[in-house]
């Protein structure tokens, strides 16, 4: 499935997973949405906590305000435990 056919991803979060070599939505669901940004942040791209919660919805089948509150609670420790630069 394409990307852009995922909830959450629109044109230029697709944009950016393409720059990170992820295709479509099996390559994104096999990665994981912290493996993702990783990537993403890797590469420089700008990364926030609202990309990481689209990239799990999306891996979900869901909008990101529908993520249960313990999945948000460890994405944000995650992403709260990403060096900053």
């Amino acid at each position: 499935m394409k990307l852009t056919e995922l909830p959450n991803i629109g044109p230029e979060l697709a944009r950016l997973l393409n720059e990170v070599e992820v295709h479509n939505s099996e390559e994104l669901q096999a990665l994981g949405a912290e493996m993702a940004l990783l990537r993403m942040k890797a590469q420089g791209l700008d990364v926030c906590f609202h990309k990481l919660t689209a990239l799990e919805g999306a891996i979900q089948g869901v909008k990101k305000s529908q993520l249960t509150p313990e999945r948000k609670a460890e994405l944000r420790e995650f992403f709260d435990g990403l060096p900053k630069r």
